[in-house]
């Protein structure tokens, strides 16, 4: 007697999902049986995240790895639900999808939060100053901020891309990184410097209940308020005859 196919289901759409939605795209893998997902990570926190915004109960494992995460813990969820599986499939995602994700099929309401997943995946935010022009005065010290987002597949991170610019009109810029191994292909980065950082990140930590890596909000949040309150330079201007 064949098996009976699980009939197919729509899930509605929250802050919650779109951010896991947005971890399973950077971090989570979908297995060939048509049936479970997996996410691993390196950092607890996130994996709690996850399994909070979707409401799984279940155990978080913590293998040791080697390879993309050195000697490092890696921790590693995984659940099984049909349903959920094939809704992945429908909005865009797939098993070994590295190199040929494109598109996913987010609302733009949502877009924000599955972009902050995408961000705590395998994206990040570093803050430092440039010291480069000191030598011709001492006071030319400037901080720089950069969000960057982090893909294989450039289908995907044109797509990211094209929506930040249609929704924040932020363009950023868009970098291939050559591995140095022949047998990997390139990774894409998408970049955002400081001034529209200054726009982008406020609009992704939009309030304090959302889903997302404490750690990333904290340094976002530190950022935002060095450059708020960093003084303007002030010119003394000489009168020439």
């Amino acid at each position: 007697m064949p098996k009976l196919k699980s009939p197919a289901k729509e899930f509605t759409w929250s802050p919650k999902l779109a951010y896991a939605i947005g971890l399973i795209t950077t971090d989570g893998n979908l297995s060939k049986d048509r049936r479970h997902i997996v996410l691993r990570s390196s950092d607890l926190e996130q994996l709690e995240n996850f399994r909070s915004c979707l409401k799984l109960s279940n155990k978080i494992g913590t293998p040791k790895v080697s390879g993309q995460y050195g000697k490092r813990v890696c921790y590693r969820i995984q659940f099984g639900d049909v349903q959920f599986y094939q809704w992945l499939l429908k909005i865009g995602l797939s098993p070994a999808k590295t190199y040929t994700l494109g598109p996913v099929n987010v609302p733009d309401e949502f877009f924000r939060d599955f972009l902050r997943g995408h961000l705590d995946g395998d994206g990040s935010i570093s803050i430092y100053q440039d010291k480069y022009n000191t030598a011709k005065h001492a006071d030319y010290i400037y901080l720089r901020l950069l969000v960057r987002f982090i893909s294989a597949s450039r289908a995907h991170i044109e797509w990211v891309r094209a929506n930040i610019l249609r929704l924040l009109g932020l363009k950023g810029d868009l970098f291939e990184i050559h591995s140095k191994r022949v047998s990997r292909t390139s990774i894409w980065q998408l970049k955002y410097m400081k001034k529209e950082s200054i726009k982008l990140l406020p609009w992704l930590y939009y309030s304090q209940d959302i889903p997302c890596l404490l750690r990333k909000r904290n340094k976002a949040e530190k950022a935002l308020a060095l450059i708020s309150n960093k003084k303007r330079k002030t010119y003394t201007f000489k009168r020439v005859a």
